[in-house]
């Protein structure tokens, strides 16, 4: 599908981008917070902004940041002459806090689509960008997903059992949805069993429905994915 068949069917839906940079560098063991580590000379963050900004979609941006980090970022921004229009929003207890708040930034169009992706996952493309809110557009939902590579076991009540890895996909992001889809979904108190957006908007009793993501859209976690990441960065 061509950009401006793109642009023509969502061009009467508002589109936002929730970006939800709430982790720290613990597991990175670093100090600083993995969304700010620098990649290709540049921190993480501002290529996953770049990756909606520079999309056909080109959503308004909503950064959702601890408070304690908005005068760093905004630093950072001056230091890389970074300045992609973005409104800054203050993140939550948890993740479901945190894109609770960034919902609360955008009015209750219903005639829009919102998609929520994790500040640390800046390898995801223009083109799955796209077809997320174009999937969102027409079903009200798209979560990206890739089937698992490997074979997969499911533990329960210390009995492992076999599952069949083509029924197994691992969920990244973005999650992008019709507004009044998630809108909806956060009106739910927090639950310890929401793990990410499809499952709070599944509770509401809505089908999810999954588009295919890509291997390289890896999520920064380790010290070992910010080599990888340059690597698959370099090699575009």
């Amino acid at each position: 599908m061509t950009s401006e068949n793109l642009k023509s069917q969502i061009s009467n839906l508002k589109s936002f981008a929730i970006i939800v940079a709430g982790g720290s560098g613990t597991r990175m063991q670093s100090v600083v917070p993995k969304q700010f580590l620098l990649l290709c000379g540049r921190p993480v963050l501002m290529h996953t902004i770049e990756a909606f900004h520079f999309s056909t979609v080109k959503p308004t941006i909503i950064l959702v940041l601890p408070a304690e980090y908005h005068a760093y970022w905004s630093q950072l921004c001056t230091d890389y002459n970074f300045k992609i229009p973005h409104q800054l929003v203050t993140g939550g207890e948890t993740r479901f806090h945190s894109v609770k708040n960034g919902l609360d930034a955008i009015d209750n169009d219903v005639n829009s689509l919102i998609a929520v992706h994790d500040a640390v996952r800046p390898l995801i493309s223009s083109k799955i960008i796209e077809k997320a809110y174009l999937y969102a557009a027409e079903s009200g939902n798209a979560v990206t997903a890739v089937k698992s590579r490997d074979s997969v076991r499911l533990m329960r009540n210390g009995i492992s059992k076999s599952l069949r890895r083509e029924d197994v996909y691992l969920v990244q992001t973005p999650q992008t949805f019709q507004s009044a889809q998630i809108k909806n979904a956060y009106l739910q108190s927090y639950n310890t069993k929401f793990t990410d957006d499809a499952s709070v908007v599944e509770e509401t009793g809505v089908e999810i429905h999954l588009v295919e993501g890509s291997y390289q859209n890896i999520k920064i976690t380790f010290p070992e994915d910010i080599l990888i990441a340059e690597i698959i960065l370099k090699s575009q």
